[in-house]
């Protein structure tokens, strides 16, 4: 009788012991043994429109004539990109009212007012986006001598490169340089064909929709 009890208790042991090795089975993984998270994708700040303001200093040459307009420049801006993991590509357009001016007598030549069309192609470096850009420019040059006055408005190109860094996911703050070239065309208050070719050093913030 006592062997027939005790083998009973003993059988009994095991099945309470292969139940808690069971029920242990089916616990989760102990979170000190969980695999790292994924690492995140690269940030999309950059990617959508954008609409922002500069502000700067422009200082360049006139063809065919010693002045050099320089002064200070500031504008609007805007533009659109599009982001693949670390590349962005995109456009950018901008208006710039410029007070450079210079005057070496009997002529004085300034620069109202320019604007670039440009593209951009960059690399994201988390919220940092290093860029290059180029494309066409425009703009007034006028000529003043004898109390005449002369303006012409001329196309040309630009180029240039900049950095810019997103503070949050909504603004982001740039600085950025280039050189701007518009065509000569003949002034007849000079008697000659003028042209600028001038660089540009500005910063802005953008707002990204």
């Amino acid at each position: 009788m006592r062997m027939f009890c005790g083998a009973a208790l003993f059988g009994a042991a095991l099945m309470l012991a292969a139940t808690g090795l069971a029920r242990a089975a089916d616990l989760p993984s102990s979170p000190y043994y969980a695999p790292p998270p994924e690492p995140l994708p690269p940030s999309s700040i950059w990617m959508g429109p954008y609409l922002g303001a500069t502000i700067g200093y422009e200082w360049g040459t006139v063809e065919n004539s010693p002045t050099r307009p320089a002064g200070i420049v500031g504008g609007i801006e805007g533009g659109y990109n599009w982001q693949r993991g670390s590349f962005v590509l995109g456009f950018e357009a901008d208006l710039q009212l410029s007070g450079a001016d210079d005057t070496i007598s009997p002529f004085e030549f300034s620069n109202p007012w320019f604007g670039t069309v440009r593209g951009r192609a960059g690399l994201a470096l988390n919220n940092v986006l290093l860029y290059g850009t180029g494309g066409l420019s425009y703009g007034e040059l006028r000529a003043d001598s004898f109390n005449l006055t002369e303006t012409h408005t001329t196309v040309g190109w630009v180029a240039g490169a900049g950095a810019e860094v997103a503070f949050n996911p909504r603004w982001s703050a740039k600085a950025e340089w280039l050189y701007l070239q518009l065509s000569d065309t003949t002034f007849s208050v000079t008697g000659t064909s003028n042209g600028l070719n001038a660089n540009t050093m500005r910063v802005g913030v953008n707002y990204h929709f």
